[in-house]
C-alpha cells in the first residue's frame, strides 16, 4: 500500500508550485485612505450602535415600557435581567438550559447533516456525468429559490402522517430537523459544488497515479482542500438552526421541546408596555452570543469559503 500521507504532501506541493504569485497592490494616497477609513467607521458605527443599545437596555433596572434613548450606563444599572431570564425565561415550566440544549441539538444536527449529505451530492455533481444530472441540478436550484415558509404547509401535512406508537414526527425536534434539512440541503449542495469546481481535477488524477483509489483521493485530497467551504456551510447551517422560529412555532406543542427563539417570542406582550424590555434585551444577547463566538473562531474560513465558492457554479 502507498504511503497516503506522503502522496498527499507531494500533491499539495505540486499544487503550491503551480499556484500564481499574487503581486502587491498599488499604495493608496492619503486622501483615499482617509475616505476609506471614514466609510469603514460609518459602517462600524451602524453595526455597533444597535448592539450597544440592546446591551444598555439589558442592564437598565427600570425596565421601561417604551425604550427610546441610548444611555450606555443607565441609572441603577445591574445584571438582574440576566439572572431573571436564566431562572425563569417564560411562564412555561422549562428552564433556560433546556431551551438552549434543544436549540443546540437542532442546530448541530441540521448543520452536520447538511454538510455530510451536501458534500457527497456536490462532489457527484462536480465530478461525474450521469443521466439526469442537469435535471437534478435544476430541481435543487428550484427548491433553493423557493422561500422556506412556502413549503411549511406541505411539510406539516407530510410529517404529521408519520406516527409510530404515540410518537408524532411532526410534533418533535426530529421532525423540525427534517423540515429544516429539506431547505438547507439545496444551499449546501450549490455552495459546496461551486467550491469543488475550483479544485483542479489534476490533483485527483495525480493521487490516482500515486496509488490512491477514488475514495482515498476524495477523503485525503478533496476534503482537506475543501475545509474553508465546509466550515462556512456548517456555520451557516448552525446559525439557521439556532435562530429558527417559524417551523418550530408551527410544529411543536410540548414546552419541553421549545427552543430559545420560541421563548423569546413568548416574552412579547400584546402591547409595548406589556413587554419586559430589559429581560427581552438580556435574553436576546444570550441567544446571539453563542453564534457570535463560533463566528469569531471560524472567521478566517468564512471569507475564503464564501468568495472562492462563488467563482464557479
Amino acid at each position: 500500500m502507498p504511503d497516503i500521507k506522503t502522496s498527499r504532501n507531494n500533491i499539495f506541493s505540486r499544487f503550491r508550485r503551480g499556484s500564481p504569485k499574487v503581486e502587491s497592490g498599488k499604495r493608496l494616497g492619503l486622501g483615499q485612505q482617509i475616505l476609506i477609513q471614514l466609510f469603514l467607521l460609518t459602517i462600524s458605527f451602524a453595526v455597533i450602535y444597535p448592539i450597544l443599545w440592546i446591551f444598555s437596555l439589558s442592564i437598565d433596572s427600570r425596565n421601561i415600557s417604551r425604550p427610546t434613548e441610548l444611555t450606555l450606563i443607565p441609572p441603577g444599572a445591574s445584571f438582574q435581567a440576566y439572572r431573571e431570564v436564566i431562572a425563569h425565561p417564560t411562564a412555561n415550566p422549562v428552564s433556560f438550559w433546556q431551551l438552549a440544549f434543544n436549540s443546540f441539538r437542532l442546530a448541530l444536527g441540521t448543520s452536520l447533516s447538511s454538510v455530510l449529505i451536501g458534500v457527497l451530492a456536490a462532489y457527484a455533481f462536480a465530478r461525474f456525468r450521469f443521466a439526469g444530472r442537469e435535471v437534478l441540478m435544476i430541481m435543487v436550484l428550484t427548491v433553493l429559490m423557493l422561500p422556506s415558509i412556502a413549503t411549511l404547509p406541505a411539510l406539516f401535512v407530510l410529517l404529521n402522517k408519520i406516527v409510530i406508537g404515540g410518537f408524532n414526527l411532526r410534533n418533535s425536534l426530529l421532525g423540525v430537523g427534517f423540515a429544516m434539512l429539506s431547505g438547507m440541503l439545496p444551499f449546501a449542495i450549490w455552495n459546496l459544488k461551486g467550491y469543488l469546481d475550483t479544485i483542479p481535477k489534476e490533483l485527483e488524477e495525480a493521487a490516482l497515479i500515486d496509488g490512491c483509489n477514488t475514495n482515498q483521493a476524495f477523503f485525503k485530497i478533496i476534503l482537506p482542500l475543501a475545509v474553508p467551504v465546509l466550515a462556512v456551510t456548517a456555520f451557516l447551517g448552525f446559525m439557521s438552526g439556532w435562530t429558527e422560529f417559524a417551523i418550530s412555532w408551527q410544529f411543536l406543542t410540548n414546552p419541553k421541546d421549545f427552543t430559545l427563539t420560541m421563548a423569546l417570542f413568548n416574552m412579547i406582550g400584546q402591547y409595548a408596555a406589556g413587554t419586559p424590555w430589559s429581560n427581552f434585551a438580556a435574553y436576546s444577547i444570550m441567544v446571539a452570543l453563542p453564534v457570535s463566538v463560533v463566528y469569531l473562531f471560524l472567521q478566517k474560513y468564512m471569507v475564503s469559503g464564501l468568495t472562492i465558492g462563488g467563482v464557479k457554479g
